[in-house]
């Protein structure tokens, strides 16, 4: 098994939580997350031209899910391709990590692993 986060825009969450449906990923969790990653900050325009680089921590959106491993290619592709910015794609996009997990435990029912999922 394998869980999949992913740090999104949060102007793309629909997006992706649509494309996570589309491949079949059964189960998922996002929270807004605030961060600062490559991106650095924003430009903001302060007047009569004049701009100022902020270095300050951005609002995100971490999308979690739990799949076979069987599934990540999949799901990884397809939270690039919601994720993405038009064309090649911009900083601040997002970040995805993959980690493997070595067992999940259903609270309800005590079930474990492929079944608990």
């Amino acid at each position: 098994m394998i869980k999949i986060e992913a740090i999104v825009r949060p102007e793309r969450i629909g997006a992706v939580v649509d494309a996570l449906d589309s491949v079949g990923c059964g189960g998922y969790n996002y929270v807004n997350v605030t961060g600062r990653g490559q991106q650095q900050g924003i430009e903001v325009f302060t007047g009569r031209g004049a701009s100022t680089t902020r270095r300050t921590a951005l609002p995100k959106v971490m999308v979690a899910t739990v799949v076979a491993d069987e599934k990540k290619e999949g799901v990884v592709q397809a939270i690039i391709g919601a994720a993405r910015s038009e064309d090649e794609g911009n900083i601040g996009d997002g970040k995805i990590f993959v980690t493997p997990v070595t067992e999940v435990i259903r609270v309800r029912t005590g079930e474990r692993d492929a079944e608990a999922l």
